[in-house]
């Protein structure tokens, strides 16, 4: 069954590459660069100009998310993803593989995948290496921008694999669920800024860095490795879980690393630190630091 679930989430770059050359990516297939960088360090959009996966689509998180909310990246409606997804030629029908080129190899694809299926599409994966290695490894890359043909889609949230600011208050007093953040130790401890916040955890939360998921070289570690890592930090597969991180990014790792392991059905806290940090009260933020000056 694992092995099963490992050949859905991911797809390798040997893959891939044979879809592209045997010509397969159209209605039926479509692959999405859905890398983010900060403004100052890269220029995403630039990048997938000058070079991409041939038929490849330029997934805009920017675009794709809800725009009225203070807090980055948190999703969009149903009919704004739908709209958004429809017009770069994904369908219901359609298998979806998506990519990133972060230097680490895997960076935003797994959030792509997760908004996938947070609105109810099965038929998506992450390209296992990112860009990276799908260059090192001598794959066709292309200027040429494609023009997808159109095509509906319909999104319907799945609320399981969503957890709200609220829920995760409520979860703080039941433990109705287990609590995974995503973001490096020190962060997740308190004792390091948090990209400009003052950081901590959810009490309760237990930390597993996004990147303890990845081998040297980008690439996801095996199932048994995978399994491990949760094993390690008393993380029970088999029983409800909540994944946090910065802004609802890398957390999706988190929920990614679990569907490896057969766990579908992990949540990703959308508002992550940032909204917490914001909205909860004092006594919710456990900082090491704070402790250390009282």
């Amino acid at each position: 069954m694992a092995r099963q679930a490992l050949g859905r989430a991911l797809v390798t770059a040997k893959w891939l590459s044979e879809a592209v050359q045997a010509g397969r990516v159209g209605a039926s297939l479509r692959v999405l660069d859905a890398s983010w960088y900060p403004p100052q360090e890269r220029n995403a959009r630039q990048e997938f100009k000058e070079r991409h996966i041939p038929g490849a689509s330029f997934f805009d998180i920017e675009e794709c998310r809800d725009q009225s909310s203070p807090y980055d990246f948190m999703l969009p409606s149903e009919s704004h993803f739908a709209d958004y997804v429809g017009r770069l030629g994904v369908s219901n029908d359609t298998h979806v593989v998506v990519y990133d080129g972060d230097e680490l190899g895997t960076f935003y694809a797994p959030r792509a995948w997760w908004m996938f299926r947070a609105f109810g599409h099965k038929e998506v994966s992450v390209l296992n290496g990112g860009f990276k290695n799908w260059v090192k490894e001598g794959h066709p890359v292309t200027a040429e921008v494609s023009q997808p043909t159109p095509a509906v889609f319909k999104a319907k949230l799945n609320t399981v694999l969503l957890k709200t600011f609220e829920e995760m208050m409520q979860n703080v007093g039941s433990l109705r669920f287990q609590v995974v953040d995503s973001r490096p130790e020190g962060r997740f401890r308190g004792t390091e800024l948090d990209q400009g916040l003052e950081s901590g955890h959810i009490p309760g939360a237990v930390n597993i860095p996004f990147h303890s998921f990845l081998t040297e070289t980008g690439h996801e570690k095996s199932i048994e490795e995978i399994q491990q890592i949760f094993r390690e930090k008393k993380v029970d597969l088999s029983k409800p879980l909540a994944a946090t991180c910065r802004k609802g990014v890398t957390a999706c790792h988190i929920a990614l690393a679990a569907y490896l392991c057969g766990k579908r059905d992990v949540a990703v806290y959308d508002g992550s630190w940032s909204e917490w940090f914001h909205r909860a009260p004092a006594r919710y933020k456990v900082s090491e630091l704070k402790r250390n000056k009282a």
